[in-house]
């Protein structure tokens, strides 16, 4: 090959070229300027002027052409990776199993199953009997039910305790609006019954004909009433059996895993309430477990002739659990079963007929412990790195040995595992496919490093590469992060994400203050007055992942959304050097005039979460920080922002306001998309196919400013 050096040459005059071109043609495109029309609000004094206040208007004309000249835009800027988008698409389906189905769980006499089929985008739900010869029984085929409409969730699959009625939710919009209706599994019929404007759960009584289920107020979407429906009923209309006036609380309603009672609940960020019927008297009275108490916790199961208890009374942070009589459910009555440990969170129990299985999380890892009621054994499942997750999954049979879990980590797909809680065998069960030919665990490796905060405080983070990575600085790197709820975000595998680990890219997970990876106490330091810990503990994980070479300015990445949007925005704010680019999804960015009003979705109930800003001094911190309300004239990176035009959770205007500032203020000329899906709500595209090509429009993004073309 002596012309090798002339051809390589060639091609490099060819692609610097094209580059010069391609960018010569994106200078062209001019973006959408959004008019200002004035605003003022006021507020304990202060006055803000917000120029794109007008963006809330969902039925304005201007609004929605705003919207598709924006979308235009981002289509122009970003054509010429449409063959990137393309070809990451088919890649990341080409590694999923489309004819696919669930491991089969048993329940009342029957196995369960979900299974997809090749080239479908919607689940297919099945049962049958547990006895030899029995067939599959389709009871319902989402990929039929969602012909019509361009976005589909059906959800709250309820079975009827004769196994006869199926109770389920519909949500066509994506507003989380679902229409609840009820299916007969013996001749196919769907009943005329619908009950609109519910959460798309519900719960049978023993009766097999009463189902309580729970409504959403119309405009602000707070479930917050709970009806019983008795089929074939006189009356024009259900019962009202609970209603949660504070509008701080959410209500809903479930069946206890002993099919012995109905339990009515009621919580906000730091309270909450339980009452509970007699499921065999769904016409009976229905009692107060304990009655709330400000900043009192609590969740409960039943056993024989006992409730256990989660609770954080008396101080006990990071939750003990606790045991009461039927008879005499009040807090005076509570007994210890688990105490108050201050470095292990208690999350969460199942109970089966001799054992009792405990979720644990220590040192940021998830623990599973096992012991049988009557004290013979006690022992921790075991398991073997520090960047994994591992869950209990679905155990709804209550006279059984066998517990189910699902096992993965950064670099093993998801298992899922039977376990023999008497033996201690265990069954893979099914261990997550990723086809192709070409992924092998044993190409990747992962970690768990300690950056520390400006406070002082070590701030974990959960990372994943391809063997052989140098950490010379040049690595492009996507350093992913929530911090909000209490929501911890677990180092989990993802097929997709393989796309970015095989062009080089390493992965992080930020596990910083507001999220409960460390316990309660992880999530009381990134709240209310102590919000911005959050913030500073992800550019603190940023400048240590620079400063130990993983990475540069040039090549860190950052990508979060909702709760995590809201950190995106307010990073950039604190340290837009840091980042050569930015995803921020369906991004919570104006918390100030959000949290001031009362007829948004969800407001209300995360004043324990941001605070009220109708107090001056919340209102005060929450502005301090609130992406929209401190857009400056900065070189901000290049930005990708995405939203849905029937987003329930963060409202479309909140992130087209934040992108027209953006336009009017920053300096600079990195690129700022902003993509609005006109069908599709907080959760994006949901068929499971479609969902993926928003994926690869994120990942054409950061590849393209990488200059990775392929």
């Amino acid at each position: 090959m002596k012309n090798a050096p002339f051809i390589l040459f060639l091609c490099f005059i060819f692609v610097t070229a094209c580059k010069k071109t391609e960018k010569k043609q994106m200078n062209t495109v001019k973006p959408p300027i959004a008019e200002k029309k004035p605003k003022t609000l006021e507020k304990h004094g202060d006055i803000r002027v917000d120029d794109y206040y007008w963006l809330n208007e969902r039925e304005n004309p201007e609004v929605i052409d705003y919207l598709e000249r924006e979308n235009e835009y981002y289509e122009a800027m970003t054509a010429h990776t449409d063959d990137l988008k393309d070809s990451l698409f088919k890649e990341m389906k080409g590694r999923i199993k489309e004819d696919d189905e669930s491991v089969p769980y048993r329940y009342n006499g029957y196995w369960y199953i979900t299974k997809y089929e090749e080239g479908k985008d919607y689940p297919i739900y099945i049962r049958k009997k547990d006895e030899d010869g029995a067939v599959e029984e389709v009871m319902f085929d989402c990929n039929e039910m969602a012909k019509d409409y361009s976005y589909f969730n059906l959800r709250g699959i309820n079975i009827s305790p004769d196994n006869k009625l199926a109770a389920f939710g519909v949500d066509t919009l994506s507003r989380r609006k679902y229409t609840l209706q009820v299916k007969n599994l013996e001749t196919g019929e769907i009943y005329p019954l619908k009950i609109e404007n519910t959460t798309g759960g519900s719960t049978w009584a023993n009766d097999n004909k009463t189902l309580f289920y729970t409504r959403k107020d119309e405009q602000t979407l707070r479930s917050d009433k709970v009806y019983k429906h008795v089929l074939g009923q006189q009356k024009p209309e259900d019962e009202l059996v609970y209603h949660e006036e504070d509008d701080t609380f959410n209500a809903f309603v479930y069946k206890s895993k002993s099919k012995k009672y109905i339990i009515f609940g009621s919580g906000s960020t730091l309270t909450s309430e339980f009452s509970f019927l007699d499921a065999d008297n769904p016409n009976g009275k229905i009692k107060v477990f304990q009655p709330r108490e400000r900043g009192l916790e609590y969740s409960i199961a039943h056993y024989q002739d006992s409730f256990y208890v989660i609770t954080n009374a008396d101080k006990a942070t990071n939750f003990k659990l606790m045991k009461t009589s039927v008879e005499n459910t009040s807090k005076e009555n509570w007994k210890e079963v688990i105490p108050h440990r201050e470095d292990v969170l208690l999350e969460d129990i199942e109970i089966f007929k001799d054992y009792l299985v405990v979720s644990e999380r220590s040192n940021g890892l998830n623990k599973i412990k096992v012991q049988r009621w009557d004290g013979n054994k006690e022992y921790y499942i075991p398991f073997d790195n520090e960047t994994y997750t591992v869950f209990t999954s679905t155990n709804l049979e209550f006279d059984t040995d066998t517990l189910r879990y699902v096992y993965n980590s950064l670099t093993t797909p998801a298992s899922t595992i039977d376990f023999n809680m008497e033996t201690k065998e265990k069954v893979v069960k099914k261990e997550q496919e990723v086809l192709g030919g070409k992924f092998d665990k044993d190409n990747y490796t992962s970690d768990r490093v300690w950056a520390t905060a400006k406070d002082g405080t070590k701030i974990p983070i959960s990372m994943v590469y391809k063997k052989g990575i140098k950490k010379d600085g040049k690595n492009p790197l996507l350093l992913y992060g929530y911090g909000s709820y209490g929501a911890t975000i677990d180092p989990y595998f993802s097929t997709v994400r393989l796309s970015l680990l095989d062009r080089g890219f390493i992965y992080a997970i930020a596990h910083i203050r507001g999220g409960e990876y460390l316990g309660r106490k992880w999530y009381e330091d990134g709240k209310l007055l102590t919000k911005k810990n959050t913030f500073t503990d992800f550019v603190d994980c940023s400048e240590f992942l620079i400063k130990e070479n993983y990475t540069s300015s040039e090549h860190l990445y950052a990508m979060g959304g909702s709760a995590g949007g809201l950190l995106m925005g307010a990073v950039i704010n604190l340290a837009p050097e840091l980042y050569n680019g930015v995803i921020a999804a369906v991004p919570f960015v104006d918390v100030v005039t959000t949290m001031l009003d009362e007829s948004i979705p969800l407001t209300t109930g995360e004043y324990d979460e941001w605070g009220n800003p109708n107090n001056k001094d919340y209102y005060n911190y929450i502005k301090s920080y609130s992406p929209y309300d401190n857009v400056k004239p900065l070189e901000y990176p290049n930005l990708l922002v995405t939203t849905g035009l029937h987003d329930s959770q963060v409202q479309y205007w909140e992130p087209a306001k934040w992108v027209a500032k953006l336009r009017n203020v920053k300096k600079g000329d990195n690129l700022l998309l902003f993509e609005t899906n006109m069908d599709a709500g907080h959760g994006g595209a949901s068929g499971r196919f479609e969902a993926l090509k928003e994926v690869a429009k994120e990942y054409a993004f950061l590849l393209d400013l990488e200059g990775i073309r392929r």
